[in-house]
């Protein structure tokens, strides 16, 4: 019985001594980081990025050798910053196989190390399809005309220039005089001249 509390007191400490955000998420192509937060009194320990649906027995990718230095495995890399107590993962040119379940750990010995947890928090990684703006073309718009027959067209267009020239025409001054004095006189003197030579013949 003391033995159980023993091992469930040091898993318990184990599970309060790191964090992490619990999700995050990128692009296809992009990258993203990780921040996963430690106790003090791990400051020196092997910190390491893994990856499976569980803690206990998954894939370690990435692991740090006990300093600052930046550790590198392919895509993925990782830092540990004693000076805040901090682990930085990234994960660079993602991929939709990269989604899943990973786990931040540290790396501890236990006096019954094949019962023992390392201290581990889950983080989801969430991966996006790219979301690069495509260019849309729009077919050109032809404004819609109706269809007008070209005789048509031409009657319309020789009407129009008839009223045109006989509103000019109305409206000039020379022809204002002609309609109302020179052409009243002109049929007057007509009139008088049929009538008198009409009355000639009757004389004789």
């Amino acid at each position: 019985m003391w033995l159980s509390i023993g091992l469930f007191l040091l898993c318990f400490q184990g599970c309060l001594s790191l964090t992490g955000p619990g999700s995050v998420s990128g692009y296809v192509g992009g990258s993203l980081r990780v921040q996963c937060q430690y106790a003090q009194s791990y400051r020196g320990y092997t910190k390491y990025w893994c990856r499976g649906p569980h803690d206990k027995g998954c894939k370690s990718i990435v692991e740090t050798d006990g300093s600052e230095r930046e550790k590198k495995s392919g895509r993925v890399s990782i830092r540990d910053h004693a000076g805040n107590s901090t682990i930085t993962v990234t994960m660079e040119n993602l991929s939709e196989d990269d989604a899943g379940s990973y786990w931040c750990k540290i790396q501890t010995v236990f006096i019954w190390d094949f019962l023992s947890r390392d201290p581990s928090v889950r983080v989801k990684v969430h991966v996006f399809p790219a979301t690069t703006p495509m260019e849309t073309t729009h077919p050109a718009i032809t404004p819609f005309l109706p269809l007008v027959d070209p005789g048509q067209n031409l009657r319309i267009r020789a009407s129009t220039m008839l009223i045109f020239q006989l509103w000019s025409l109305l409206s000039s001054v020379h022809f204002q005089v002609l309609v109302f004095l020179k052409l009243p006189l002109f049929l007057s003197m007509l009139c008088a001249i049929f009538w008198v030579n009409r009355k000639i013949p009757e004389g004789m």
